[in-house]
């Protein structure tokens, strides 16, 4: 059980970019469609990506398979941040799927929904990953413990302490 729950780290840059242009994919028919059932396709996909990274997910699966070994050489990155933006999309996907589900407010879903593409459209298309942005503010803060700083900083770290 220890390998399918937990979050990879390093993680490749390209898969996580991947992931993220299918959770735009799906946010953008959700809103344009109307089909706003899709908010509950898109809180599995997150809770399913916090819980095990791609393991579980089967978008997380085919960006790892499939779409990232076809761009080329891996680009690692730390995988603390893309687990907090993970969880960042699970809380706001979540909160679409309440507003739609349990109040039946198309408009608070699909406001919800619009903050979810912004955030997918920027790391997908500009590699920017807003929830990264925040954790580095979180970590600058002393939020976020000094030991995960230091990896976060440097990856190598985690390959030393493997040796």
């Amino acid at each position: 059980m220890s390998s399918v729950i937990g979050f990879p780290n390093p993680v490749n840059e390209k898969a996580a970019r991947s992931v993220a242009a299918g959770v735009l994919l799906i946010a953008v028919v959700a809103v344009a469609g109307q089909w706003l059932w899709l908010t509950a396709l898109l809180a599995a996909g997150f809770a399913l990506r916090v819980l095990s990274g791609p393991t579980l997910s089967p978008l997380g699966q085919l960006a790892t398979r499939v779409i990232a070994p076809r761009l080329g050489h891996p680009k690692l990155v730390p995988g603390p941040p893309k687990r907090f933006a993970q969880t960042i999309g699970l809380v706001v996907t979540g909160g679409a799927a309440l507003a739609w589900f349990a109040f039946g407010s198309a408009l608070i879903a699909s406001l919800f929904l619009a903050l979810i593409i912004v955030a997918a459209a920027l790391e997908s298309i500009g590699g920017l990953c807003l929830g990264c942005v925040a954790f580095g503010y979180l970590m600058r803060a002393g939020v976020i413990p000094a030991d995960t700083c230091q990896a976060c900083n440097d990856i190598s770290l985690r390959y030393r302490q493997t040796a």
